[in-house]
């Protein structure tokens, strides 16, 4: 699906084009939304762009991701999707600026471009250029990214919580099956927030080196603003990152400490019942030759031989405070 955006009268006006017509006045975007091969004809047709393939998208190379066709721009990152599901990713979008037109070819629909549309319907002046609705839409996309960071930022204090606090009126060993998935979702969260931000701090960087030939400063005060942003969401980033490992660290040690606690009461356990074995095993024997065989109280003294031996080791395991 292809939506063109027009400025008209003062705003800005989504429309679309028929196969065969011409672009309209006033366009400053064209959004492909999963484009067919009919949109990738009339395109090329009558803006003379080139549309990369979905393969050609996914390509990691800088040299791939960010060149120049004549005084066509052509720039991909990989944009955060679903980031508040249990499976977040990055996708490939591209962004082509050429003669005052700017596309975006897409096969996701992330919410900074849904926030991004709904915006210019009250200020049409985000896309007064094509080079400032590209700023703008970058602006979108990190502010989202941003807001994911700052769940992120929310689940770490929740889980430092459940985590360090015992759980009321319980007592036992504790399941933290939930918390190692939520720290494990959450570290996948921040991986693909960092793969986006690099992404979007290579893109940033190509576009401004190109606004600076042509001497668009406003553009490109706009372009430093959102490089200042970008770094210092690296840096939430990493500290997000060390957080995550020291819960993960600390759950894993929580886990071995209930753990150990067990095997020392099986341990206790065997060694307390060890020695009445033992009493046991001796006057389990067949000889002749044992004279408590025929003592009348020879069977009570065996079970109280028994019951001290198994006493014994248990009172010196409290008195040692092992238990």
């Amino acid at each position: 699906m292809m939506t063109l955006y027009c400025r008209r009268g003062g705003r800005i006006v989504a429309d679309t084009v028929m196969p065969g017509g011409t672009l309209p006045d006033g366009l400053v975007w064209v959004d492909m939304l999963e484009p067919t091969v009919e949109d990738v004809r009339h395109i090329k047709q009558i803006a003379g762009i080139d549309i990369p393939t979905p393969e050609e998208m996914r390509e990691i190379e800088p040299s791939s991701r960010l060149y120049r066709e004549g005084l066509a721009l052509f720039m991909t990152a990989s944009v955060l999707y679903h980031s508040e599901s249990a499976d977040p990713e990055t996708r490939a979008i591209t962004f082509v600026l050429a003669d005052g037109l700017m596309t975006t070819i897409r096969y996701i629909s992330p919410i900074p471009f849904q926030t991004f549309q709904a915006r210019l319907q009250t200020q049409p002046e985000l896309c007064s250029s094509a080079e400032v609705g590209l700023v703008e839409l970058l602006d979108a996309i990190v502010d989202r990214v941003a807001d994911t960071l700052e769940s992120v930022d929310a689940n770490v204090s929740k889980l430092s919580k459940a985590i360090f606090t015992p759980l009321a009126g319980k007592s036992g060993p504790r399941d933290y099956a939930e918390e190692l998935k939520i720290i494990g979702l959450n570290a996948v969260r921040c991986s693909k927030v960092d793969e986006s931000l690099v992404g979007l701090s290579r893109l940033l960087t190509f576009f401004d080196a190109n606004m600076r030939q042509i001497g668009q400063k406003q553009v490109r005060v706009r372009i430093k603003d959102l490089q200042r942003d970008i770094i210092s969401l690296m840096g939430y980033v990493e500290r997000m990152s060390e957080k995550l490992q020291l819960l993960l660290d600390a759950t894993l040690g929580m886990v071995n400490i209930q753990q150990n606690n067990i095997i020392k009461i099986f341990s206790v356990i065997a060694v307390v019942f060890l020695p009445p074995t033992l009493v046991a095993s001796i006057y389990g024997m067949n000889f002749h030759l044992m004279p408590e065989l025929d003592w009348a109280f020879g069977y009570p003294l065996a079970l109280l031989l028994m019951l001290l031996s198994a006493v014994g080791p248990y009172l010196y395991f409290r008195s040692r405070g092992w238990l």
